[in-house]
């Protein structure tokens, strides 16, 4: 039996394959990549070498998911989707955060907060708001 999962999908103004090949960097893992073109003659006008498709997994059990747009949807990129980081490997935490934090925008600073565990949050050069959250060890 094939366990549900839940995890994000993120869609794209056409930089898909630029964003997931950065996230693949950030996290490691396997990309699998399928464009319109992929499947012939049947790809619309012009999205040939666009992104109907992708997916990310890493050996820790992250899985994103992404595409461009499809044809005739608008893109509105907006404060509606976060992905949230958590766990107790400070150091594994720390790398993602600075690779996500690299060229783009930091609201809240990776730091000790009011309720003990370390959080930062960030936007991406891609729009992308990613919250990280380090567990306080338990001692």
């Amino acid at each position: 039996m094939m366990t549900s999962r839940l995890n994000p999908y993120i869609s794209f103004p056409g930089e898909a394959r630029r964003a997931m090949e950065f996230y693949k960097e950030v996290f490691g893992g396997d990309l699998a990549v399928h464009t319109y073109g992929d499947f012939g003659s049947e790809a619309p006008p012009g999205y040939a070498d666009k992104i109907m498709h992708s997916m990310l997994e890493t050996v820790r059990g992250f899985t994103l998911m992404a595409a461009d747009n499809p044809p005739g949807t608008e893109h509105r990129s907006g404060n509606n989707i976060s992905v949230s980081l958590s766990g107790d490997d400070a150091d594994e935490l720390r790398g993602y955060w600075d690779k996500l934090s690299d060229g783009g925008t930091v609201s809240v600073p990776l730091e000790k907060q009011m309720w003990g565990d370390v959080f930062g949050m960030c936007t991406d050069k891609f729009g992308i708001t990613w919250m990280v959250n380090i567990s306080e060890q338990q001692t």
